[in-house]
């Protein structure tokens, strides 16, 4: 009993290990690093343990880590925090499942099942951050991939695998160092170095990521301003500082007007009102436009049919002051901007800080397209044709979305646009962490993406995933008002992943499944 008990609090001691060093290697720690061997300590804590022990202890890791990282949603509701990071560890439950029957199977003791366990871990953990990315809405935040977003060698197999391939590549290290210590303690002379070959795979990718990393993208070069108004939430939507607000980004939209950009860029919801009903906001923006004379797009509430119907939406003035185009937001934030299964789930709305949204989603990938025009070096109404852009928007968490993505640039987009407000997390690690999505939404699709968020973090992020423009004041990036400009190339690329999308994770799926099957026939 005593020697039992003393495995249930080492267990339980190995767990909080790996959900700690978990923790550490996404922001604001940023100890990327220590992803490389966080998973180690679960790994020996599952070990011989039954179906369900291992479950428990997996879930317990999980549900750790995510109130470590999704801290930020008390901003908005503290049960709604609570409840997510409960559920989210239901994943990590299933991945110790999982691995319970293989690291009981009698083939762990053999030197080529070793090889197969190998890549049998990462397999299974791409196919459960796939089925978190993917199910009951999807939440593909913090993979384990986006603690390497700034190690830009490692994230480059990306354009062929996703960010499901980086999280293979640090699960593959955790992998091998997990059965070089397990066949090392019980002197297992068959085993194979999986260390080795581990090591070997990492090399073959980032050797690629290097290739990569030299490529030169070529063509028409367009200048973008992204505008960062640091509007405080409890602001946003009074009516009576509605006037004040439009002001400020009125006057940073001015002051980035010198530098002549081709298009400025607002975050999500920056105009503070519904511009088919009220003429007083559609007449600034339009007298904006025109005396910038420059392309303006704008997060802005929209509604139809006398507000039946409220879309998110991003808006496209031309530098004449005329509506291009508008794109309603294709998915949206579950409990924020909607309530799932109303009827059931509508208690939801008493725990909530603020009131949930009543959205309805858009059901196009729009992409805008529009002329960059300038008056001839010769005066007069004549008009001169320099370049067409093409772009499309990710309004809010839309970018944490690979598959939704890769559409629209699918459907010819050439740059990406994320306007978002992530004002509702206050001082946290919530902008950082989004930012990391927004990087591997580049390196995917080949694309440069440019972020406009209210608070932040506003910035220009090229085809490789470099952050190579950021608003900031007094070294913050969050929580201060300016703009940036910056120039991108636009380079109209097709990647392995944006024709054929999660490949890899449904390889890994099929692969982790045969495993489990081919060891249960055969033992």
């Amino acid at each position: 009993m005593s020697s039992g008990r003393s495995s249930s609090v080492a267990g339980r001691l190995l767990v909080v290990l790996s959900a700690a060093l978990l923790i550490l290697s996404f922001p604001n720690f940023n100890l990327s690093f220590l992803a490389w061997i966080a998973l180690v300590p679960l790994l020996f804590a599952i070990e011989n343990k039954t179906p369900r022990e291992a479950f428990g202890l997996a879930y317990l890791c999980g549900a750790i880590f995510f109130l470590g990282t999704i801290y930020w949603l008390i901003h908005v509701t503290l049960p709604g925090m609570i409840g997510l990071a409960l559920f989210l560890a239901l994943y990590f439950g299933l991945f110790g499942l999982a691995l319970s029957y293989a690291l009981r199977l009698p083939c762990r003791q053999a030197g080529i099942a070793n090889y197969g366990l190998l890549f049998f871990i990462p397999a299974v953990w791409v196919a459960i951050e796939w089925l978190r990315s993917s199910l009951l809405s999807g939440f593909g935040w913090v993979l384990l991939a986006h603690s390497q977003s700034t190690a830009l060698p490692v994230i480059q197999i990306s354009d062929i695998t996703g960010a499901y391939g980086a999280s293979f590549l640090v699960m593959l290290v955790n992998s091998a160092i997990y059965i070089t210590i397990r066949d090392m303690r019980t002197k297992n002379s068959r085993t194979i170095p999986c260390l080795a070959v581990a090591v070997l795979v990492l090399y073959v990718s980032v050797a690629y990521g290097t290739v990569r990393l030299k490529n030169i993208f070529t063509g028409e070069q367009l200048k973008v301003s992204v505008i960062q108004g640091n509007i405080p939430q409890d602001e946003k939507w009074n009516p009576d500082l509605s006037g004040k607000i439009l002001d400020k980004y009125e006057r940073l939209t001015k002051e980035a007007a010198k530098d002549k950009p081709d298009l400025i860029v607002w975050p999500e919801a920056s105009v503070p009102g519904f511009m088919e009903t009220e003429k007083t906001l559609s007449d600034r923006m339009k007298a904006l436009a025109i005396s910038t004379g420059t392309h303006i797009l704008v997060g802005a509430p929209r509604g139809e049919g006398s507000y039946a119907r409220l879309y998110n939406s991003a808006v496209l003035f031309s530098e004449e002051g005329r509506v291009v185009d508008r794109y309603d937001k294709v998915h949206l934030v579950p409990f924020g901007e909607y309530v799932p299964l109303k009827k059931i789930f509508s208690f939801v709305e008493k725990f909530a800080k603020s009131q949930i949204g009543d959205f309805s989603p858009g059901k196009e990938y729009k992409v805008f397209k529009f002329f960059i025009e300038r008056r001839s070096s010769g005066g007069g109404t004549e008009w001169k044709l320099l370049k067409k852009a093409k772009f499309s928007c990710l309004i809010c968490f839309e970018d944490i979305f690979p598959d939704l993505t890769r559409q629209f640039v699918k459907n010819g987009a050439v740059f990406l646009a994320n306007i978002t407000n992530d004002a509702w997390f206050g001082k946290s690690s919530a902008p950082y962490q989004h930012m990391q999505c927004s990087v591997f939404r580049a390196v995917e699709n080949r694309v440069n993406v440019i972020r406009a968020a209210n608070t932040g973090i506003s910035c220009f992020i090229d085809q490789k995933g470099r952050v190579t423009d950021i608003v900031e004041s007094g070294g913050k990036a969050i929580f201060v008002d300016g703009f940036k400009t910056g120039v991108i190339t636009l380079t109209p690329t097709r990647t392995f992943y944006t024709v054929f999308g999660d490949i890899f994770a449904y390889l890994c799926i099929l692969y982790a499944a045969l495993f489990l099957l081919y060891q249960k026939k055969k033992f």
